[in-house]
C-alpha cells in the first residue's frame, strides 16, 4: 500500500498536513486554491520578481511561500506573533524549497519596547495577545519581543507590504513612513477598526504617496500602488 500523502496542493504549493491547521475548512480552501484567495490574488496581480516585501502577520507560511516561489520576490521579512506557529512556518518553506524568508516571531510596534504577553490556548490558531476572550481555554503565557517599526522599515527598506495583523492595522499603519514603498496589500478589519481606523489605513498610505488600486482590491482587501 502506497504511503499517504504528506502534502496539500495548493496553487502548486505543498503544505505539509497537520492535524490542527490544515482541517475542516481551512484544509477545503487549501484543496481548492481559495485560502486567503483574496490577498492571494492581489499579490500575484502586483508584485514583481526582485521585490523585497513585509509581511505583517505570516500565518501559516502560505502567502511567503506563495511570494517566493511564484514571485520569485528577493526576500521577505515576515512577523508572526504566534510563537506555536513558527515550527509549522518553517515547514512550509522547507516544503518548497523557501531560503529567502527571514521569520521573525515578534510583535510589531511603533516603538521598541518590552516584550509583551502572548496567550497560548488549547487551540493554537486561536491563541493571542487577547487574555480577555475565552481565559479558560489560555494553557500558557510566554512574552514575545516587541519591535519597533520604523527601525524594522530603515532595516528591511521593503519595496511591497503585505499586511494581516487582525485590527491592529489602523494604529501600526498609521505610526510610521511608508513613502519607500511601491505597493500595499492590506486586509482592513473594519468590525474592529471601525470608520475612522479605515480612514486612518487610507490616510497613512496616501501621505505615502500610494493610491487606492481598485484593479487588485476586493472587499475588506485593499491594494495600494505607486504610480500607476
Amino acid at each position: 500500500m502506497d504511503a499517504p500523502n504528506p502534502f496539500i496542493r495548493s496553487r502548486g504549493l505543498k503544505i505539509p498536513k497537520h492535524p490542527e491547521i490544515t482541517t475542516g475548512r481551512i484544509r477545503g480552501a487549501l484543496r481548492d486554491g481559495l485560502y486567503e484567495r483574496k490577498e492571494c490574488d492581489a499579490v500575484m496581480r502586483v508584485v514583481r520578481q526582485g521585490d523585497r516585501v513585509l509581511e505583517l502577520g505570516g500565518g501559516i507560511g502560505y502567502m511567503s511561500t506563495l511570494l517566493s516561489v511564484k514571485k520569485k520576490v528577493a526576500s521577505v521579512v515576515s512577523y508572526e506573533a504566534n510563537p506555536q506557529l513558527i515550527p509549522y512556518i518553517r515547514s512550509v518553506h522547507d516544503a518548497n524549497g523557501v531560503g529567502n524568508v527571514d521569520l521573525r516571531n515578534a510583535l510589531l510596534s511603533p516603538e521598541d519596547g518590552a516584550p509583551v504577553d502572548f496567550h497560548l490556548r488549547r487551540n493554537f490558531l486561536g491563541s493571542s495577545l487577547d487574555r480577555e476572550s475565552d481565559p479558560d481555554t489560555i494553557v500558557k503565557t510566554v512574552q514575545v519581543p516587541r519591535h519597533g517599526l520604523r527601525r524594522v522599515l530603515k532595516e528591511t527598506a521593503p519595496d511591497v507590504l503585505v499586511c494581516d495583523i487582525e485590527g491592529a492595522e489602523a494604529e501600526l499603519l498609521a505610526a510610521a513612513d511608508w513613502s519607500g514603498l511601491r505597493v500595499a496589500v492590506i486586509e482592513l478589519h473594519p468590525q474592529w477598526i471601525g470608520q475612522s481606523g479605515v480612514q486612518a489605513v487610507f490616510d497613512a498610505m496616501h501621505r505615502a504617496g500610494l493610491s487606492y488600486f481598485p484593479k487588485a482590491s476586493e472587499a475588506k482587501v485593499v491594494t495600494f500602488r505607486k504610480g500607476w
